[in-house]
């Protein structure tokens, strides 16, 4: 961020920044110091003051680039960061001019920090093309750009490069565009300066405009090499054909067929035309790449939630480290006001932390001594320490700005329709440039080579496919960071796409309907006393991973159960737990369970059905081979659940329960919520099965859901929706990853599916319709009629606006309501 500008008073009391990162540091903070050459100077961290102490000069000061003075880095009142770079000055009116104007005040841009080791490239417009340098696609030329963000890298390079690039050719496109339009508005340059000497003058001009656009070239002849035609080809050929044509007809205009001769007998020349055009372009490319600046301001906003440093506690001793020292298990001190710097548990304390830079919700979340903290979060009240437990690439947030980054280089299924467009399109396209080239030469009137030659070009250029690559990139690009922002997680583009086409959501009950932070409501033996029933059934649970064992164990330690230890553990999947304990065979489980073990439940059976029509999840206990009694466990209905449930049938899903659960609980919860579809006691197996069995009957079927029992659906499913607050193999499993486990971020991803599949839609439509009215219009189709031949400059114009109808339609995604 930019400092605020210095008052007279700052101005006259310097501040103290830390040399190395420029922070501001208070010297009367417990921070790092070191003097050196009998100066004292303050650090934010002792990484950077040992940065310092091992090359001084290095960081003692610089160069203020508006007038060239020396300014002392540690007490400099005025400095900025251009592209990765801190940059000093000496007083707030440099810092005025240079923010201004940047590339007036810098001969050469500054390097931004380097890429972290390992780092690879892709094509954003082809993902499929990686590799572990910079460069270029080999297939649209475009410049490849970092797979993982860095929030220190700046602007993208090519943008600072081609707007540099627009602002030398714009006023030399415009200076001989004035000179050849000079002759159409009663201004006679060619008799006042001679026809020789006005096409010397037009090349002197133009000429520079084409050295500087040499990119564009370099990426035509790259399409070429490379057997894959796009819109590079046509912009080379057309430009380049008439930039060569026009030096031919400059140096030996005898060389060539009267047919080419106007009504002043000279060749014309296009210089004009071929400077207006690259322009024009140049002023496309410039504004798509802002565009793509854009949407990756949800990815920096994130990476910007992260803090630079983090307080480490030991012992006695605070100190400030860089957050890339941190390791796992650090103790971290969190102030109010500060953000949390990585994932861990708070140890010590009691705070209340607003999470809405995260999960998008607005109310602060409180927190006590043992409660999961994510890093990003800011810490509204109250101090507390907390304990590392996942540090660098491993936090939520790294994971969450990798997932962002990773989907918007994704490409939707609707792509591969455009893609197929496009390969036949630059073909097609010069071979009707060709066509209209022969047409109008045998068939045009005097000067027929001549109108020839303007229809080929104004073809090549007015067909350059530009619009038709851009129209689902872009969307996708704004649409995964819009949904970032709303706390919902697009893996790829096919899972937008896909769920924009949802008929059937299965849901989980457990986590996903209910807060998944069940209670143990129910304690019935049969014979023992509660307290040694609990005993048993507790030091079973404990090898169990299941949300209802820890509902168990927390009302067991509740009643004051003592603490025993069970062997021979073992879960069964969807029925529940076996073990011994102080010597006795131990089960406890389902109906189904007690079934596989020949135990009779009797009249248990009876108390189960009415505690299950409460919404209640009952489990049976056996002892030896006997019934011992049951517990009865209740999971609350989420808050956000019922209003969630009727907005997705308002956005025309049918909603079904899938759940392990006894039928009467699940048929509870069911009639509460207004759910379609309830299919109860179903294993994983059964639940992919059920997944398997709605395909088959045509339905597009989406499953949400946040345990392990959960991945094997969420994998089978056309797209699988896993709650963020759940396992991690549920997370990997599936296409959409809600941030806050409830079914309102499914409501959102749903609208951000619909919205972003209807502006791909209106995006391709716009290039279609423009290209197929386009190339006919260019290739002359109007003149036998009105006369109309499309200028190549007007068919550039028409091109770059094709382009930016796409983009500017994309970026309205930015404002879609969730």
């Amino acid at each position: 961020m930019t400092p605020p500008r210095a008052t007279a008073e700052t101005t006259r009391t310097p501040l103290i920044r830390d040399p190395v990162c420029g922070m501001t540091v208070d010297p009367a903070a417990d921070k790092p110091e070191a003097e050196v050459d009998g100066h004292r100077y303050h650090f934010c961290s002792s990484g950077c003051r040992d940065k310092f102490v091992a090359d001084p000069d290095a960081y003692r000061t610089a160069e203020d680039p508006v007038c060239g003075m020396s300014v002392d880095r540690a007490t400099a009142a005025h400095m900025t960061k251009h592209a990765g770079t801190r940059v000093y000055f000496c007083s707030a009116g440099c810092q005025e001019k240079f923010e201004t104007d940047p590339d007036a005040y810098l001969g050469e841009r500054p390097a931004p920090e380097p890429m972290p080791a390992g780092t690879e490239y892709t094509c954003p417009m082809h993902p499929e093309i990686v590799q572990d340098h910079p460069g270029d696609c080999p297939k649209c030329g475009m410049a490849l750009e970092p797979m993982t963000p860095s929030a220190d890298s700046g602007p993208n390079p090519e943008y600072v490069d081609f707007k540099r690039r627009l602002w030398l050719t714009g006023p030399l496109a415009l200076a001989v565009f004035l000179l050849e339009m000079g002759s159409h508005v009663g201004i006679p340059f060619t008799a006042w300066l001679g026809h020789t000497t006005f096409g010397w003058l037009q090349f002197a001009l133009a000429t520079p405009v084409v050295w500087i656009c040499r990119p564009f070239f370099k990426r035509g002849w790259a399409s070429v090499v490379n057997r894959s035609p796009n819109m590079w080809t046509l912009i080379a050929l057309g430009t380049g054909a008439a930039y060569l044509f026009s030096i031919f007809a400059l140096i030996a205009p005898g060389l060539l067929p009267a047919q080419m001769r106007g009504d002043t007998g000279m060749v014309p020349v296009y210089f004009e035309a071929t400077a207006v055009i690259l322009v024009l372009v140049l002023i496309g490319q410039v504004m798509e790449l802002a565009a793509r600046e854009r949407t990756g301001d949800a990815i920096r906003s994130l990476m910007d939630l992260a803090p630079r440093t983090a307080r480490r506690a030991s012992g006695d001793r605070e100190e400030d480290v860089p957050l890339d020292a941190l390791r796992t298990g650090d103790i971290l001190r969190v102030r109010p006001g500060e953000s949390v710097p990585t994932d861990g548990v708070l140890t010590e304390g009691r705070s209340s932390v607003d999470e809405s830079m995260i999960t998008g919700e607005p109310v602060p979340v409180e927190k006590v001594a043992g409660d999961d903290v994510t890093g990003g979060t800011l810490n509204a009240s109250g101090s507390f320490l907390m304990e590392a437990r996942s540090v660098g690439a491993d936090t939520t947030l790294s994971r969450i700005v990798q997932m962002v980054a990773s989907a918007q280089r994704s490409r939707a299924p609707i792509q591969a329709m455009a893609d197929r467009v496009a390969g036949y399109f630059v073909p097609a396209v010069v071979s009707v440039a060709l066509i209209a080239f022969v047409v109008w030469w045998l068939f045009g009137p005097a000067p027929a080579l001549s109108y020839a030659f303007v229809a080929a070009v104004s073809v090549l250029i007015i067909a350059c496919p530009c619009a038709l690559g851009l129209a689902t990139p872009m969307s996708i690009m704004v649409a995964t960071g819009r949904g970032a922002n709303a706390g919902v997680l697009i893996r790829d583009a096919e899972a937008l796409e896909r769920f924009a086409k949802v008929d059937v959501l299965i849901v989980d009950k457990t986590g996903t309907l209910t807060e998944g932070k069940p209670t143990l409501t129910d304690v019935e033996p049969e014979s023992l006393g509660e307290a040694a029933f609990l005993s048993l059934v507790a030091a079973l649970e404990r090898g169990s991973e299941h949300p209802l064992a820890e509902a168990i164990l927390a009302g067991a330690e509740e009643r004051g159960a003592a603490r025993q230890e069970a062997h021979d553990f073992e879960a069964i999947t969807g029925k529940g737990v076996t073990g011994t304990v102080d010597g006795r065979a131990v089960a406890l489980g389902n109906a189904a369970l007690m079934a596989d073990l020949g135990v009779g439940t009797g009249d248990l059976s009876d108390r189960a059905r009415v505690l299950q029509s409460e919404g209640k999840t009952v489990m049976f206990v056996a002892l030896d081979g006997h019934a011992a009694g049951l517990l009865g466990v209740a999971d609350r209905i989420k808050q956000t659940t019922p209003d969630a449930i009727s907005a997705l049938h308002d956005l025309g899903l049918r909603i079904v329960m899938a759940t392990g659960d006894a039928e009467a609980t699940a048929q509870a919860v069911a009639r509460e919520l207004g759910i379609d579809e309830v299919h109860a006691g179903v294993s994983p197996e059964d639940k992919g099965a059920l997944v398997r069995k709605l395909r088959q009957e045509g339905l597009s079927v989406a499953m949400a859901g946040d345990g392990v029992n959960d991945a094997p659906a969420l994998a089978e499913a056309d797209v699988g929706i896993a709650m963020g607050t759940g396992a991690d193999v549920a997370v990997e499993s599936a296409g959409i990853t809600l941030v806050k486990g409830d079914l309102g971020g499914i409501v959102r991803a749903r609208k951000l599916a619909e919205a972003t599949m209807r502006n791909i839609r209106q995006n391709l439509f716009f290039a279609f319709v423009y290209n197929s009215a386009g190339v006919p219009v260019a290739a002359g189709i109007l003149y036998p009629v009105f006369g109309l031949l499309l200028s190549p400059i007007v068919a550039a114009a028409a091109m770059s606006l094709s382009s930016v109808s796409v983009i500017g339609n994309a970026l309205r995604l930015r404002a879609v309501r969730l």
